[in-house]
């Protein structure tokens, strides 16, 4: 079995471990595809603005498009760029490079040169999986950029392209000429990978900020997986909307890969507009959705919202970001949902609140780990692991949790403690149920003064108040006590507050002196990343250019 040279191989003896007692259970993302497509042939499972499919339909098109990719020459281990919207092509394309042992690299649609010239480095990639066009965006253009300076990339094959795009290669023209033969057939079942091998690959910032690559081999990424998906009820009667981008991992597994394995359907919708959100719920009844804090948060906040009948809305998986308790509480009062609070990652992190919790447990922790075999503790600057109950850094070890960056031992060195745990960046807390309340991030900590200053916790306070819609907490640079704390704040609509209100707030609230923050920016709306996360890097940007007028 070829091996792939910068991947950290799972120690032996957990790998025997993990086997021995079925924790991994030998099956290859392929694999779950094709156990959907034989149980359930005909029913509908993927839908998007364009088109509608069955599972042996969607199959059908897998195992087309894996031959014709086999036929140009793609081998086993090959890193491939899947740059698409929300669109039904993201389903060929992903598992048919699955089922021929190459190793999806996901990016996000609205990704640019820029940092698509990165990860092409640092994943070797040699082909690329990308929209002709996007709304308003040509790709061709980024794509010719791109090649200037990766003339190694082989292969370019353009989805949805109105003409032939020479010398790149259309996918459509692909699936056309390809024909599903006894001979080819078999040759692609010969192409199945080894389990243990990389499945998949996704980019991340990790706890630096600095762009990583996070390999998942097929037997860690559907434990993950299915764990989850059994942890927050989904079945194969849900209907899941995604509406994030299928490049961000918590839309990608937790909505469109946990969808397949426990066969349900996913409604793909290539857009965050409220009333389109609102119609989609309405015409395809929706019965589950996963996404960040951020849109659930606007779909609350949308003021048609009542003209939509939302009523077949069950469960809401929400995690990337802090669900703070009035946002739990809108969503189970205002949607009759229930809501899952959880907490992820691309390196194989995932715990989540379960549909018996009280509303307390909701708000307050971000549940207990979905794969009770994977070990999670809290470390204090020593690595000593702390009792319950107290705070310290979150590291985790176990099936479905990755053991390294690709081709990255520096980082990699700093990434795990000497026991193989990786250490997360997040400060934590454990309770005696197994239960986790994220603190804050290491490296989000305001250092004022020697003092360190939670911002998560600043912004769960001042989420309490009923005018403010969001809140963002950034430390600010400060030539005496080196940080201070800043806080922009977004308020509702048609609402004024000053700095004096919020901080009369916080202090009816109880908090201290060090939680009061020094300076409040109110700005109309908050600036997000692609993922559709609260974009922090702009506010620091932000604010050190206004500290300078």
């Amino acid at each position: 079995m070829r091996t792939l040279n910068g991947f950290t191989h799972y120690k032996k003896a957990d790998a025997e471990k993990y086997n021995r007692l079925r924790w991994w259970y030998g099956l290859t993302v392929g694999d779950i595809l094709d156990r959907a497509a034989d149980i359930h042939p005909d029913k509908e499972a993927f839908v998007d603005g364009k088109t509608r499919l069955t599972y042996g339909k969607a199959r059908e098109q897998t195992d087309k498009l894996a031959i014709g990719l086999m036929e140009l020459g793609i081998e086993p281990l090959d890193r491939v760029l899947i740059q698409l919207p929300n669109w039904n092509e993201f389903v060929f394309a992903y598992f048919a490079l699955q089922k021929i042992g190459a190793i999806p690299v996901l990016l996000i649609d609205r990704y640019r040169p820029f940092e698509i010239d990165r990860l092409i480095s640092l994943t070797g990639a040699r082909s690329w999986i990308v929209a002709s066009r996007y709304k308003k965006t040509d790709y061709i253009p980024i794509i010719q950029d791109v090649l200037n300076e990766h003339p190694e990339l082989r292969h370019i094959i353009l989805v949805r392209s109105e003409t032939e795009e020479k010398p790149y290669i259309n996918l459509e023209t692909l699936l056309a000429k390809t024909e599903l033969s006894s001979i080819n057939s078999h040759l692609l079942s010969d192409r199945r990978p080894d389990p243990t091998q990389v499945a998949h690959m996704g980019p991340t910032g990790g706890t630096t900020g600095d762009p990583k690559i996070v390999p998942r081999t097929h037997n860690s990424l559907l434990t993950g997986t299915d764990f989850c998906s059994k942890s927050w009820e989904q079945s194969i009667e849900d209907i899941t909307l995604i509406a994030g981008p299928i490049g961000h991992d918590l839309t990608f597994s937790k909505g469109f890969l946990g969808s397949v394995v426990t066969m349900g359907k996913v409604v793909f919708l290539d857009s965050t507009d409220d009333e389109g959100i609102c119609k989609t719920i309405e015409r395809e009844k929706i019965t589950a959705i996963v996404w960040v804090p951020t849109l659930a948060q606007r779909l609350i906040q949308y003021e048609h919202m009542d003209k939509h009948d939302l009523s077949s809305l069950k469960k809401m998986h929400s995690a990337g970001g802090a669900s703070h308790p009035n946002l739990v509480k809108d969503v189970i009062t205002k949607l009759k949902m229930t809501f899952f609070n959880g907490y992820g990652a691309t390196e194989g992190m995932t715990t989540i609140t379960r549909a018996t919790d009280n509303l307390e447990t909701i708000c307050t922790t971000v549940g207990r780990p979905t794969c009770p075999y994977d070990r999670y503790k809290v470390i204090d600057t020593d690595g000593n692991e702390l009792p319950l109950g107290k705070q310290g850094e979150l590291v985790l070890k176990g099936p479905g949790v990755f053991t390294g960056y690709y081709n990255n031992p520096e980082e990699n060195k700093n990434a795990f403690t000497q026991e193989g745990f990786f250490r997360t960046g997040d400060m934590a807390r454990i309770d005696e149920r197994g239960y986790i309340t994220i603190t804050g991030r290491i490296k989000e900590m305001i250092n004022r003064g020697g003092e360190s200053i939670s911002a998560t916790e600043i912004e769960r306070l001042i989420s309490r108040h009923p005018d403010v819609a969001a809140v963002a907490v950034i430390p600010m640079p400060d030539p005496l006590m080196g940080e201070r704390v800043c806080a922009y704040v977004q308020t509702k609509a048609g609402v004024h507050l000053s700095f004096n209100q919020i901080i009369a707030f916080l202090k009816e609230q109880k908090a201290s002196v060090l939680q009061l923050p020094e300076r409040i920016e109110f700005i109309d709306a908050m600036p997000y990343t692609g993922a559709q996360k609260l974009d922090k890097r702009f506010l620091r940007e932000d604010i050190a250019k206004r500290l300078q007028d």
